[in-house]
């Protein structure tokens, strides 16, 4: 599956934040790249380069392209609620991030490889669909021959993991639940999805 594979540093450094994990260059240039990235002077986006700085925040955050984003906004659309916070609840509910949040993986883009590579299950079944989507009641678990796997293992073992209130994990059996989809106050990921509903609405 094609995914994004330029420089993460660059991305952290653009939008201001680690959204594709850790970034130690954007402790040391916290500004943007470029030669004017310094500069105070820069010239302020319009409109429409707000909204789509935005959403590519988004489609990085959570390691998805334009064809897989544009499918997963109009699945939003036609479900009841608020089409910004049903985006984010759709995206939150894919199995690659799942993994990531229950700290099987340290990045969506590890565990993208561990869905693919046939590591993790749901309902006991092996699933290699990172864009899976999870309901309630859904149990990801890692696969009994790869309990023992070195990143799985280096993953869990990193202490002060965190939890989140829409699932639950059960360490000793390496499973965890998907009770339900999460609130928006509950994502802690940094995305204003009312600009990309502006975006997708024009």
């Amino acid at each position: 599956m094609a995914r994004y594979l330029g420089p993460k540093s660059k991305v952290a450094r653009k939008f201001g934040e680690p959204i594709m994990g850790f970034s130690k260059a954007l402790e040391r240039k916290p500004h943007a790249p470029g030669m004017h990235g310094t500069s105070k002077r820069r010239k302020q986006g319009s409109e429409y380069g707000t909204q789509l700085k935005e959403k590519q925040k988004a489609k990085l955050t959570y390691g998805l392209l334009e064809r897989q984003f544009a499918k997963t906004y109009g699945t939003a659309v036609r479900k009841k609620g608020v089409t910004g916070e049903n985006l984010l609840k759709l995206l939150e509910s894919r199995l690659d991030n799942t993994v990531y949040r229950l700290g099987i993986a340290p990045t969506r883009r590890g565990a993208r490889q561990l869905v693919s590579h046939r590591h993790i299950t749901v309902n006991g079944r092996s699933v290699n669909v990172p864009s899976y989507s999870l309901k309630s009641g859904d149990v990801v678990g890692v696969r009994d021959n790869s309990k023992t796997h070195p990143a799985i293992a280096a993953s869990l073992n990193v202490k002060n993991v965190s939890r989140f209130p829409w699932l639950e994990w059960n360490g000793e059996a390496m499973k965890g639940t998907f009770l339900s989809f999460p609130e928006r106050d509950q994502i802690p990921e940094n995305i204003k999805e009312q600009l990309i509903v502006e975006l997708y609405s024009k």
